[in-house]
């Protein structure tokens, strides 16, 4: 199992970023698939999901309306959209693998259920 996120970079205030997350070794369309960020000093936070049964999605509270995660089976990928970016977006992003597979409702709020982590891409949001 893998996980290969992508697509991080350097963009100003109010701009916009495309991550992207790889998945191999396990059905992509089977398992809720997590967005996670860290910033330096923090704690990791959590952004949003995609669920493993019917592609339904949550986001937490601090970016809900700016980011926008979906997939794409076909090539086993999960996208995260993110608009509207603030210097606070500021993070290493990652994606993770919830470790029950065909869950209906995902969420974020605990870490210990995503068993499989990518490596992580720097998202730097300057003011």
């Amino acid at each position: 199992v893998q996980l290969q996120a992508s697509g991080g970079g350097l963009v100003r205030t109010g701009g916009s970023l495309w991550l992207s997350c790889v998945v191999s070794g396990f059905p992509a369309g089977s398992y809720a698939i997590g967005w996670f960020r860290q910033a330096p000093g923090k704690g990791r936070e959590g952004v949003g999901c995609i669920s493993g049964s019917d592609d339904s999605t949550y986001y937490a509270d601090s970016v809900k309306g700016r980011y926008t995660t979906s997939r794409d089976k076909a090539k086993n990928t999960v996208y995260l959209q993110m608009t509207s970016l603030k210097p606070e977006d500021t993070a290493v992003y990652f994606c993770a693998r919830d470790r029950r597979p065909f869950i209906r409702f995902c969420a974020v709020h605990d870490t210990a259920s995503y068993d499989y982590w990518g490596q992580g891409t720097q998202v730097t949001v300057s003011s």
